[in-house]
């Protein structure tokens, strides 16, 4: 019994890596991962011997309790103070190993936790993410997705392929890491500096910044567009908290940045480029977002 428990325990961090993937925050991703295990322990003893691969079974169910929780969260979001931004992970997370695809078939797995892509995931339907991750992150059979689903192999196999080609029509232009990161130390550059030009001269000319501060701290409560803009408020910001202190991070992104204020984080800023220049900025400030920042 008590192997039968760590092998149950040992799949944690992949239901953890998908769950987050399908829900954006490492919250409800621990909520849905427990709801799982919770189903597996209902189940009768006949009916776990039952199952000849325990690891498929619970990676199916999570899968039918994130599809679930999607459609909830889509209902919660339209309530939510500001804008919503999926949680930023540092690149050393475990979440970011927790994929099982293999690695040669990808540039990346970092990239599957981005927030660019995580962004890009929200705009699809609950099914369409739900079937892309599975499938093209985790590597499920259409068969064993449509049981998630509770849809036909055929149908789900549409599903995936219309969330990967939104997801390249979204992508199209991203930049490699190298050039991410070198516009990316230039754009803290400039903020340090204070210098406007050579902000602006790193930002797209139709540049979003987005910021989350969930009602719980100040945030914009809408995006802020356009090039001089976004460089007028970034270069704002440090007046509000002069005191905090921003340093170089790794994300799933590539480079970043944490702010920190009086020895925690007070926020996250991570960034999107693509066709050489900065088009989205990312600012997280909601404090149940940045519990893995400490």
């Amino acid at each position: 019994m008590t192997d039968g428990i760590e092998v149950l325990e040992g799949e944690r961090r992949q239901l953890m890596g998908l769950a987050y993937r399908m829900l954006g925050t490492v919250a409800d991703a621990e909520d849905a991962v427990q709801e799982t295990y919770v189903r597996w322990y209902r189940l009768t003893d006949a009916e776990r011997e039952a199952i000849d691969n325990p690891g498929a079974w619970l990676m199916r169910v999570a899968g039918r309790i994130c599809l679930d929780m999607l459609g909830s969260a889509r209902a919660r979001r339209e309530r939510y103070v500001g804008e919503w931004l999926p949680e930023p992970l540092p690149g050393s997370s475990e979440l970011a190993a927790s994929a099982t695809t293999d690695p040669l078939a990808r540039v990346t797995l970092d990239d599957t936790i981005s927030t660019a892509l995580l962004v890009v995931l929200e705009s699809l339907t609950p099914a369409e993410r739900v079937a892309f991750v599975l499938h093209d992150v985790f590597g499920m059979p259409f068969a064993e997705i449509a049981e998630t689903v509770g849809r036909t192999p055929d149908a789900c196999r549409q599903l995936a392929s219309q969330a990967r080609r939104h997801i390249r029509e979204r992508r199209a232009g991203a930049a490699s890491r190298e050039t991410h990161d070198a516009l990316a130390q230039a754009f803290a550059n400039a903020c340090a500096h204070g210098d406007l030009q050579a902000l602006i001269a790193v930002l797209d000319p139709d540049v979003v910044l987005h910021s989350d501060g969930g009602g719980f701290v100040s945030a914009a409560r809408r995006p802020v567009s356009g090039a001089d803009r976004v460089a007028r408020f970034l270069l704002g910001v440090p007046r509000l908290a002069p005191a905090a202190q921003v340093a170089p991070t790794i994300t799933p992104d590539g480079l970043g940045f944490v702010v920190t204020l009086d020895g925690a984080a007070h926020s996250v800023i991570t960034l999107d480029v693509r066709g050489g220049r900065i088009a989205d900025v990312w600012i997280m400030r909601n404090p149940q977002k940045l519990t893995l920042w400490a």
